[in-house]
């Protein structure tokens, strides 16, 4: 079998643009866009737009950087002392029309529009996760500042991409992607058993009548101090006011458990079916007597905001005291345990989906190196993938 070609970046593309942040306010001559960032484009991805900011850039040139079906952002800017510049993300026609109106890229991104009559633009996209993947995105890095960047003009002018046969593209990018749909679906399968959830709470707390503080209930429990040099990776989540952030040997707390947010991420709160370790700061909820379950407590806290509550004395923070002190109502024992047996079901439900999530994911990084590299087929690829699917 012939090599297959190698075309220099640059010579891929029909336009490419450096993203425009705008104004955060309306005013004369500036059109609304929503502006994805390289923070939102995980979300993206998944579908969820909720985070993306609406802003307002000039009239005059705001539709050259309109993004169409099949364009790839690349972050130019950013990054982190282990996480390079260069992350992507693929636009599909999908994301677009999830959106109330125009899309564009932050200043720090900039979009790249493939020659579909050069490349399939899919395979291009994988072809950068690729590189990405195996770290060659550091060499086309700088930091002259606080601000690593991402030299994307020498980047475009020095690599090359192998291209395939049109045919073997678009396979090599079907596969991967079917991959990502099915993560896609299991997200968004996790995310409404959690909604299903919160409306069932909702149904049930207006039918309650009594009323008791949160203090009656629960006890806000600081977490402990673990700094990541002192972590063992293991499989235990450690959870921060962000969420995980990361693993160790040892738990702190057996789970199931309710985590919030303390300093940070004031308020946030998370839930855990297994055993976990809360840092220093947040705080996990200790349940005081059977009048409430950890799973009905979850949904009420999530419902209190606690996240407007950022008032801990000098110190910015949740004050305890005071989210002890908020009321709520609680039903019947009988309909407590109803809704805790529902829930449970709804927890397990979205746990498996993440559990499987975890294999995809891992599942997707092998196929993606193995079929970029030339050392998997994609026939082969394609019965791994309909194992799994």
């Amino acid at each position: 079998m012939s090599e297959p070609k190698a075309v220099v970046f640059r010579d891929l593309l029909t336009a490419t643009k450096d993203g425009d942040w705008g104004k955060g306010e309306p005013q004369q001559g500036y059109a609304p866009a929503h502006v994805i960032r390289g923070t939102d484009f995980t979300e993206v991805s998944l579908g969820r737009i909720a985070g993306v900011p609406l802003r307002y850039l000039a009239e005059k040139t705001v539709h050259r950087r309109l993004l169409r079906a099949d364009d790839i952002l690349i972050e130019t800017a950013g990054g982190s002392r282990d996480r390079p510049t260069g992350r992507t993300a693929l636009i599909s026609q999908e994301i677009l029309d999830a959106f109330p109106g125009d899309v564009t890229c932050a200043s720090f991104a900039r979009f790249l529009r493939v020659d579909p009559l050069v490349a399939s633009p899919r395979y291009v996209y994988w072809y950068l996760q690729y590189l990405y993947a195996r770290g060659d995105m550091w060499t086309h890095q700088v930091q002259h500042t606080g601000v690593a960047r991402f030299q994307f003009t020498r980047f475009a002018e020095t690599e090359e991409v192998p291209l395939p046969s049109r045919a073997e593209q678009d396979a090599i990018a079907a596969v991967l992607g079917a991959l990502d749909d099915k993560i896609a679906v299991n997200e968004r399968i996790a995310a409404a058993a959690l909604e299903l959830g919160g409306e069932k709470f909702r149904l049930l707390h207006r039918m309650a009548n009594e009323e008791v503080t949160v203090g009656d209930l629960v006890e806000l429990k600081y977490g402990k101090s673990l700094p990541a040099a002192r972590r063992v990776t293991g499989d235990i989540p450690v959870f921060g006011s962000g969420g995980i952030s990361g693993s160790h040997n040892e738990s702190f707390v057996k789970g199931p458990g309710i985590i919030v947010g303390r300093k940070g991420t004031v308020g946030s709160v998370y839930w855990s079916e297994v055993d976990f370790f809360p840092i220093d700061t947040t705080f996990y909820v200790a349940c005081k007597n059977s009048k409430a379950s950890l799973e009905y407590m979850y949904f009420a806290l999530r419902g209190l905001g606690l996240e407007q509550m950022n008032s801990d004395s000098a110190v910015p923070g949740l004050n305890r005291d005071r989210a002890q002190s908020l009321s709520l109502r609680i039903p019947t024992s009988d309909a407590m345990q109803e809704f805790t047996a529902e829930a449970r079901n709804l927890f397990q439900l979205q746990r498996s989906r993440e559990e499987e999530n975890r294999t995809l994911v891992t599942l997707r990084a092998t196929l993606l190196l193995q079929l970029m590299s030339g050392r998997l087929r994609v026939k082969d690829a394609e019965q791994i993938v309909e194992d799994h699917t």
